[in-house]
């Protein structure tokens, strides 16, 4: 065709592009990649010109429109079977995945372009989930660039607009060895500012996957009630929490009794309670604690003597501060005195 237009100077008739398109197509439904077709239609567009400074110009400039529009519509035409390709692939990973974290996963691989890809459910597997500002997507250039940057050693998929990374872990207790660590790296540097990447413990066949994926999920949750610091969280660092959630009504009934005493304070429990947080985040050092709250040492200290006057614990002294610090958690986790107690 190109000859043809380089000897008449005539432009590609509509069948001959209809026919670019139909083989484009077939190239992608036979796994053909199209950097290199996209090469061929060049180097017979080369070829038809025969040597550039030799050619008329306007001969040249009819192969050179010609050529534009044939690589134009094979390319159409790939796109066009290419596309459901991948939303297919993307449906099967996504029930894939979902069955994983639901604990029902088998050893088969989604079929299509995803196959060979990410871990099987057999052995130990660790699971991390990536929140940013904005959701996550399937096929979204994030979800695609991780993917080619952890070349294919993760399952990774989006759910619920997290991004859901799983991962073999060798065995040795680490995460996914080291493959989480790089995950949660990249991750953090996409996800912007505020976001979050936390990672759940490696535990052995399908049921783990979903283990460490409901640890992470928790992660996640209690950086949102306790304000905890990202970018990354480990399900294995927390683990006192789910210690403390287990028993609810024994935790209502420590902070009743522990602090239910400072609703008496000045303004209430409130104060008092964030200064008690304070003052433990900063590792029981009154100067540091009393610049997060914006107040001076002299005020900061007054407000522990408050505190040890109601509530007859003494946060200076080990045991009795220990009793106050628990019972503070146990305030952030069932948000009292926002939320009542019994």
């Amino acid at each position: 065709m190109l000859g043809e237009v380089a000897a008449t100077g005539r432009g590609p008739a509509r069948e001959e592009l209809d026919a670019r398109r139909e083989l484009g197509e077939r190239a992608a439904g036979a796994g053909y990649g199209l950097g290199a077709l996209v090469g061929a239609h060049l180097a017979a567009a080369r070829a038809a010109l025969g040597g550039r400074a030799t050619t008329p110009d306007r001969a040249a400039a009819a192969v050179e429109r010609a050529s534009e529009q044939a690589v134009g519509a094979f390319a159409e035409g790939y796109e066009r079977a290419w596309r459901p390709a991948v939303r297919q692939e993307e449906a099967a990973r996504r029930e894939f995945v979902d069955g994983l974290l639901l604990g029902r996963g088998g050893p088969q691989r989604p079929a299509g372009p995803a196959a060979g890809r990410g871990p099987l459910p057999d052995g130990s597997h660790a699971v991390a989930v990536a929140r940013a500002a904005a959701p996550y997507a399937d096929g979204s250039p994030q979800v695609r660039r991780l993917e080619r940057e952890l070349a294919g050693a993760v399952l990774l998929a989006a759910k619920e607009g997290l991004l859901v990374c799983v991962a073999p872990s060798g065995g040795g207790g680490g995460d996914g060895d080291g493959v989480l660590a790089e995950f949660a790296r990249r991750a953090g540097a996409l996800s912007g500012p505020g976001g979050l990447v936390a990672v759940g413990r490696p535990h052995p066949g399908p049921a783990g996957v979903a283990a460490s994926y409901e640890e992470a999920l928790g992660a996640l949750g209690l950086a949102d009630r306790l304000g905890l610091a990202g970018p990354l969280l480990r399900a294995a660092d927390l683990l006192v929490f789910p210690v403390l959630t287990r028993d609810r009504a024994a935790l209502a009934d420590l902070v009743l009794t522990v602090l239910g005493p400072l609703r008496a304070g000045r303004g209430g429990a409130v104060p008092l309670l964030e200064t008690l947080t304070a003052y433990f985040d900063a590792g029981c050092v009154a100067a540091e604690a009393a610049r997060r709250l914006g107040l001076s040492v002299r005020a900061l200290t007054y407000r522990l003597e408050r505190i040890h006057s109601l509530t007859s614990h003494d946060p200076a002294d080990p045991p009795a501060r220990y009793t106050l610090q628990t019972a503070t958690l146990g305030a952030r986790l069932l948000n009292w005195p926002a939320d009542p107690l019994p």
